[in-house]
């Protein structure tokens, strides 16, 4: 029956599950079923162009992945949360140095100026997705815990979450960068730090971000392309442009799945950083409001959970990885629509890539778990006054109390006697009880059903 558990759909202990951890669980699958269906679309014309074969090349490709991160979803649900911190930090370390080696010469891939991939043979990860969970974990852990540590503790966390972002940043990836930045600050907030110290955070990551953009030569650009994009529409505002087409393209209904124009050759990245044009173009207004409105009940649920979770770093948890599922796919949007810069931040089980697929998988199923350790977590007190018809301590059975002490539940000392109530309206029998009866005293005068008479 174990082996059901890594089936999704045959797993036969959801039943059991919170109302929140069920609702989790659906949406999630409901969130990975679209995301393949726009793939497939979205990735439709690149298989004929460039891979030549028509047979749905990324869409394959992507199904793997899927598989192999629903592993890691149903791994994550089942594995106590406990178990989790302990084997987290360990992890996290080994991918840190992976984002580090993405810098090494003939280890690290570079692909469209980036390095931000490790070849495994034929299969290319990329360690700064893969971390995103692990830092979710990592940093619940630590700020749940920050009244409790030392300064010299508080400093190397500190210095080894600037490495991340630092390392994140030299691949060079501005976009991954801000959104382990804000994640980062976000839980930190959550955790109740002083403001002092985020406000110091908060300007120290504008200040970084904003000498990244003043070196990068291509960062300033993009700068400049969001704010008049038709400026340069040949060049840096091309895919700005062509996602704004594509996107206003839809109207009200939309063009119809797989009928998208933007997607023959004129939307860059239309599989990847630009999925939701081709989305939004094909499924129009209306079915970008549905996808909003499911972004929304998935976030309210989440911070429901959230709110009603009892211990301090799984609530810490689920604060992280809500904002790594909602706050990528709102910058995705962002992107997408010419609210923010043009950055390459793939959209949540929606873009191509086996890394993100797995990172955002891993991070729903922290999430189902949390929503499942929750409310076992919660402590209800004795002396708590519970509604008339509900008991306000479990059921004990005859063998929890001991009959002959006077309190129950209380053992009684070896050798001690046992202490009887005797009625004091009882007197003793004058003589001896014979073996075998009851021992219980006998009084020798009835009473009198009128109550006792008086003297005259």
């Amino acid at each position: 029956m174990k082996l059901l558990r890594f089936i999704p759909i045959l797993d036969p202990s959801v039943r059991s599950w919170a109302i929140e951890a069920r609702l989790l669980r659906w949406l999630t699958f409901l969130w990975l079923f679209l995301g393949l269906a726009v793939l497939f679309s979205a990735s439709y014309y690149t298989d004929v162009v460039e891979v030549e074969s028509g047979s749905g090349f990324y869409f394959q490709r992507q199904l793997i992945w899927a598989g192999i991160g629903l592993v890691g979803f149903q791994a994550l649900v089942y594995t106590p949360l406990r178990r989790l911190l302990k084997i987290c930090t360990p992890l996290f370390l080994i991918l840190l140095a992976l984002v580090f080696a993405t810098r090494i010469p003939g280890l690290g891939v570079q692909i469209n100026g980036a390095a931000r991939w490790i070849a495994l043979g034929p299969v290319l990860i990329q360690p700064s997705e893969l971390i995103k969970p692990l830092l979710v974990i990592q940093s619940a852990q630590f700020f749940s815990q920050w009244q409790c540590l030392s300064w010299k503790l508080r400093a190397t966390w500190l210095i080894i979450f600037g490495a991340v972002l630092l390392g994140i940043l030299v691949q060079p990836n501005l976009s991954t960068t801000a959104l382990c930045g804000i994640t980062l600050w976000l839980v930190a907030l959550a955790a109740g730090l002083p403001y002092v110290y985020l406000g110091g955070a908060a300007m120290g990551g504008f200040l970084l971000a904003l000498l990244s953009v003043s070196i990068k030569q291509y960062q300033r650009r993009r700068v400049m392309s969001f704010l008049n994009p038709w400026a340069d529409s040949m060049g840096d505002g091309y895919q700005l442009i062509q996602s704004l087409l594509a996107t206003g393209s839809g109207g009200i209904w939309g063009s119809g799945f797989g009928l998208s124009q933007q997607k023959l050759g004129y939307l860059p990245f239309q599989n990847t950083d630009f999925i939701f044009a081709v989305f939004a173009e094909e499924f129009g207004l209306v079915g970008s409001f549905l996808l909003l409105l499911l972004l929304t009940v998935y976030g309210v649920i989440a911070l429901r959970v959230a709110l009603r979770t009892q211990v301090a770093e799984y609530r810490l948890i689920a604060i992280g990885a809500m904002i790594l599922m909602l706050g990528q796919s709102l910058l995705h949007i962002g992107v997408a629509t010419g609210s923010l810069p043009t950055t390459g931040l793939p959209f949540p089980l929606f873009s191509a890539g086996g890394s993100s697929m797995i990172a955002s998988l891993l991070a729903a199923g922290l999430l189902v778990r949390v929503a499942r350790e929750g409310y076992e977590a919660e402590v209800i007190p004795l002396n708590q006054t519970m509604p008339q018809g509900k008991m306000a301590i479990p059921k004990q059975t005859v063998s929890d109390f001991n009959l002959n002490s006077e309190r129950p539940g209380r053992a009684k000392p070896r050798g001690a006697k046992s202490r009887r109530l005797v009625p004091q309206d009882r007197k003793k029998p004058a003589g001896k009880v014979s073996a075998g009866r009851s021992r219980l005293p006998v009084t020798t005068k009835r009473p009198s059903p009128q109550g006792p008479r008086k003297r005259r």
